[in-house]
């Protein structure tokens, strides 16, 4: 850090030097980073993995997309603190829960000793797999 307090010739020689063994080395990574990608890619196109390909070719054409970590409190300010992100993401969905009576449903749950669905045996569940087979063949 001396090179920066005291901005001499050889100083500024030394901090230029740092500064290009630094760029090379993170264009070098940059570079394996790329390659390896690419081999991925290719890789997914031979086991012909479509949908990863086109992911990944998304991805390149898009660049690099910094992400934010922000969100909207109920109040219309914006919160970026992560223990306020994930209050009010509890709050968000503790709403929809109650509005969907979800509460109602797990208590009822526990206070009935009935299953909420009538068991079904295995030959029934076969017949629905095979009508729905014909059902897919016959396109009805």
């Amino acid at each position: 850090m001396h090179w920066l307090q005291d901005p001499n010739h050889s100083n500024v020689k030394i901090l230029n030097n740092i500064r290009h063994i630094a760029s090379r080395h993170y264009r070098k990574r940059k570079g394996e980073y790329l390659k390896a990608k690419i081999s991925e890619l290719e890789s997914n196109c031979v086991i012909k993995n479509i949908r990863d390909l086109y992911r990944g070719i998304s991805d390149f054409k898009k660049g690099y997309q910094p992400r934010t970590n922000l969100k909207n409190d109920g109040k219309g300010a914006i919160v970026a603190d992560c223990h306020s992100i994930l209050d009010r993401w509890r709050k968000h969905f503790s709403q929809l829960q109650s509005v969907h009576g979800a509460n109602d449903v797990r208590q009822t749950e526990i206070h009935t000793s009935q299953p909420l669905a009538p068991e079904c045996s295995a030959l029934k569940v076969e017949m629905a797999v095979e009508k729905l087979k014909r059902c897919i063949f016959t396109r009805c």
